[in-house]
């Protein structure tokens, strides 16, 4: 431990209690992976933030591809040749920016950081990088070995992964499938390993067999293979029944039908589910980090409402108001319909119970006022038909009048 504690240094000093760890276990990983609290804990959120800020990621990402297109100009030996000292110092600080975010995510967490496969990744990705400067390319001896850790240098284009959610959740449903994949092509090969045996027996003969694809094991294997993929079975097959062997195509069928038809489809179902899978758990966690973002914003528009309550009972206690009600119908005033509002227990809380009493009251008297003007309404079509009434017993006796006068 005292080497640890020489590698930390003064960020590394006050120690963890080992009464705080239930089981021995812990107390043990704790003493091996590191017994010394960090204080530079400012200096650590900081460089988190730089870490998970978008422009970190914009400028890595940008960064990337621009080593993937250098990558591809160098392979122009005419364009090499006459930028040599540009590629070269684009290289450079290409690698200085790699360097500076391996040292900062080092500084971060320097046990947690061997422990994420990406970030061992970016040390064997330095490490090839590094490597290519340190081999003398003028050594006639070493200059082949240069050229193959030249072309290492293309590893640094998979760090793209790293910052690409998508690509990321691809590569671990991809991590997660090695272990069915390796059961099926196990049992592929199992497949293989006896129809290549028994081939070799059938069609392996030097004289009237084919011996180019099934005269030794190795070759069968081969014509195995080219079977499972179904590329060019027919020309093989045309070659056994060109030496008279017509039986050989129930051997071409059935193994097309168990190689190609389950055990290939069956490798990619399983590719396809474990994807699946892990593109579900994805969405699961995406949707418990919303809801915690929205449970932090609701807990800071609580605190924030809190202190507000806490100001205005302050304000109530130094200012002109009589009572706390006084202050609260004036602070309501103030209110606007785009401010927040987050209730606890929302059917027992007072402002809520305050708000639709207030609704309430709303309503009747918006009843009220179409009572009133129903009785209008009621009254006005009463006035019109009395005086419609009036009306026609007016003319009524009008035109007895005048029929009267005619008989006289």
């Amino acid at each position: 431990m005292e080497d640890l504690g020489s590698f930390e240094g003064r960020h590394f000093t006050e120690k963890l209690p080992l009464e705080a760890f239930t089981s021995t276990s812990e107390v043990k990983e704790k003493l091996l992976l590191g017994r010394y609290r960090r204080t530079d804990t400012e200096l650590c959120e900081y460089i988190k933030k730089i870490l998970g800020h978008p422009l970190f990621k914009s400028l890595m990402i940008s960064t990337i591809v621009l080593n993937a297109i250098f990558l591809v100009i160098e392979t122009d030996f005419k364009v090499r040749s006459e930028s040599h000292y540009f590629l070269e110092i684009a290289d450079l600080i290409i690698l200085a920016i790699y360097t500076t975010e391996f040292l900062l995510n080092l500084y971060l967490d320097p046990i947690g950081y061997w422990k994420d496969g990406y970030k061992r990744y970016d040390v064997v990705v330095l490490f090839f990088a590094y490597l290519l400067y340190v081999i003398d390319r003028s050594n006639p001896q070493k200059y082949s070995f240069w050229n193959l850790v030249k072309g290492f240098q293309a590893l640094r284009i998979l760090k793209l992964v790293y910052y690409s959610t998508g690509m990321t959740v691809l590569m671990t449903a991809l991590g997660q499938t090695v272990r069915n994949v390796i059961y099926v092509l196990v049992l592929l090969f199992l497949l293989m390993f006896i129809f290549a045996i028994l081939g070799h027996d059938l069609y392996g003969d030097p004289e009237t067999g084919d011996m180019q694809n099934w005269g030794d094991l190795p070759s069968a294997f081969f014509t195995l293979f080219s079977l499972v993929t179904v590329d060019g079975w027919t020309d093989l097959q045309d070659e056994l029944d060109d030496r008279g062997l017509t039986s050989s195509r129930a051997f071409t069928i059935v193994f097309i039908l168990l190689g190609f038809f389950v055990f290939f489809n069956m490798f990619i179902a399983v590719v396809i589910m474990d994807i699946q899978d892990t593109t579900e758990e994805y969405e699961r966690k995406l949707q418990a980090e919303r809801r915690a973002a929205l449970h932090t914003k609701k807990q800071a528009i609580l605190r924030r409402q809190q202190e507000e309550i806490n100001a205005l009972i302050n304000q109530q206690k130094s200012s002109e108001y009589k009572t706390f009600n006084e202050l609260v119908e004036d602070f309501k005033k103030s209110l606007h319909h785009t401010d927040p509002m987050i209730l606890e227990e929302f059917c027992a809380c007072l402002p809520f119970i305050d708000l639709y009493l207030t609704s309430l009251d709303r309503q009747d008297a918006t009843v009220y006022k179409l009572q009133e003007l129903y009785y209008e309404l009621v009254a006005t079509l009463t006035t019109l038909l009395n005086e419609s009434e009036q009306k026609s017993w007016q003319s009524l006796q009008s035109i007895q009048s005048k029929s009267s006068q005619l008989q006289n």
